[in-house]
């Protein structure tokens, strides 16, 4: 057999579902034989949005999605997802073709150093130098992308090596799995002691405690500590929003209601957290909070997250032990209560204000009420992300998702259609910009053909709202973020979805509903008013502690 068909052959043994790309003359053999698997092949129109779709996949998977692209520019296309998947923690798995090794060496048409472009974005890089070796290197490429700390990885084959021919007998490995291991006793034990000397201890929990499905194990941990609980941004979901001892989101470029429980902190358990979600010095600005570290691997080193304790092993069977070893329980201060009726304040209002456009608020709000517990949204990169991670209520592990690791722009709307891949039953919405919509505007398509239903919720004002929020706080006034749109019914109509513009603020809830219930790709156009940005951060910016 050729090399392409041994390729297939090891992605299928590693349970690859999908393969996002687009292909070109130099992998022609692998998307042939792709044609006799079960894997299927989503043909996308950017490379970029197939780096971003198989990073949604592999986040709400934790199995490594796989992007593929042809050489020189469309392997470089990748890289913006790719690195988005590496900072966001989460397993992709890049296969771009190269020139053949009879001409690598030398200056050449189309000839660029693609393993050393991604090695600073990969947990692992390399080029294919001979086809036997493909079974090695692809069960590497998949260990290496879905181990702690996951992240992505590239392989580059040439185009002589695709097309070799190998033995038949040369088949896949077999697929192994790094098992977490159990906390250490010792470890646990310190962590109790810190435990035992806290007045106002509280937990942070980040998206590693959703990768490691300890949503549960958290809620557990909490209620029998009697700890309050504040998430990440990227850890949204994984304790319930609705709970009693539930904070909210911290992250928020102000400080926000849920800042003031840390404040009062002098421990801080985290659980999950990763330094790439957001800058420690938000919760810990002077570095004196004794900080309990529960991980799968180390926490990476900064000034104001100094670990008195690292407790490195399955999350689950860590928070668990914990709580058996600690020798006092806490009673959770009315704190979290004030601040739940606050956020809850806010979404009521919201919910009423009848203005038009519409306030950030209100959609929201809008989409709170049209989303299922489980339901998924992916709220894009700029006020869009300020507003849905602070506001949204959230009460499942990775039903609330954004970029935090990079911020990419674009990635929803192919983010999208790859969450409705991995759970078809669920509704998903993108909402996303106006500005971060167009990026990758043209997944619709993709999503169309390939009879993909979900809904795209632009968000329009006309402008990169989150940089004019900034320039207006920092400088005062705003310049060159403004910019003109196309009629966004037509628009994706012309792509052969269905398309919405709201004309009023009663119209948005009903056409969310019947846009979620259609099987089909729905844009809905709705028109928001910023103002409220520089009242949300003028008010926040007045407010002083004790809470």
């Amino acid at each position: 057999m050729d090399a392409a068909r041994l390729l297939v052959k090891t992605l299928e043994a590693e349970g690859v579902e999908y393969v996002f790309g687009i292909p070109g003359e130099e992998n022609i053999h692998f998307v042939d034989a792709l044609n006799d698997s079960p894997i299927r092949y989503v043909l996308v129109r950017h490379e970029q949005a197939a780096a971003f779709m198989a990073e949604m996949y592999g986040r709400l998977t934790g199995k490594a999605g796989v992007a593929s692209a042809t050489l020189g520019p469309g392997a470089i296309n990748l890289q913006l997802g790719v690195a988005d998947a590496t900072t966001n923690s989460t397993p992709v798995v890049a296969i771009t073709a190269q020139v053949g090794l009879d001409r690598i060496y030398k200056e050449s048409h189309q000839v660029v150093d693609l393993v050393s472009l991604f090695r600073p974005i990969t947990k692992w890089a390399d080029l294919v130098p001979a086809a036997e070796a493909l079974p090695e290197m692809l069960r590497k490429a998949f260990k290496t992308a879905q181990t702690e700390r996951p992240g992505a990885v590239y392989l580059a084959i040439p185009e002589d090596v695709e097309s070799a021919q190998v033995a038949d007998d040369l088949t896949p490995l077999r697929v192994n799995v790094v098992r977490p291991q159990d906390p250490s006793p010792g470890q646990v034990a310190r962590a109790a002691e810190v435990l035992a000397g806290a007045r106002h201890p509280i937990i942070l929990a980040g998206h590693g405690a959703s990768r490691a499905g300890a949503s549960a194990a958290l809620v557990r941990f909490s209620e029998q500590l009697g700890l309050p609980v504040a998430t990440t941004f990227n850890g949204k979901g994984v304790f319930p929003d609705d709970h009693r001892h539930a904070l909210g989101a911290v992250g928020f470029m102000r400080h926000d209601y849920v800042n003031f429980g840390f404040d009062e902190a002098d421990v801080l358990i985290s659980v999950g957290y990763e330094l790439q979600e957001f800058d420690p010095v938000k919760i810990n600005p002077h570095g004196d909070k004794k900080i309990i570290h529960i991980h799968q691997f180390p926490a990476e080193v900064d000034d104001h997250y100094p670990v008195e304790v690292g407790i490195q092993g399955d999350i689950s069977r860590s928070l668990d032990a914990l709580a058996a070893a600690a020798p006092r329980r806490f009673a959770v201060n009315g704190t979290g209560e004030k601040i739940r009726r606050l956020i809850q304040e806010e979404m009521e209002e919201a919910a009423a204000d009848d203005a038009f456009p519409l306030s950030p608020r209100r959609v929201v709000a809008d989409i709170r009420a049209a989303m299922g517990r489980e339901d998924i949204v992916l709220a894009d990169t700029g006020a869009v992300k300020m507003w849905m991670a602070r506001m949204y209520p959230t009460y499942e592990p990775n039903t609330m998702l954004v970029s935090n690791g990079l911020s990419s722009m674009g990635f929803s709307v192919p983010g999208a259609l790859a969450a409705k891949l991995a759970f078809p039953e669920r509704k998903v919405l993108a909402a996303t910009g106006d500005g971060a919509f167009l990026m990758n505007s043209q997944e619709i398509e993709t999503a169309v053909r390939e009879r993909i239903p979900m809904v795209v919720l632009v968000w329009v004002d006309d402008a990169y709202g989150l940089i004019e929020w900034k320039m207006d706080l920092e400088l005062g006034r705003s310049s060159n973020i403004a910019f003109g749109n196309p009629d966004f019914v037509k628009y994706a109509e012309a792509f052969g979805a269905r398309g919405y513009q709201i004309t009023t603020a009663d119209e948005l809830l009903p056409t969310l509903r019947k846009a979620l219930d259609d099987d089909t790709v729905s844009v809905i156009a709705v028109p928001v008013d910023y103002s409220a940005n520089l009242e949300l951060t003028n008010k926040l910016g007045e407010l002083t502690g004790p809470f």
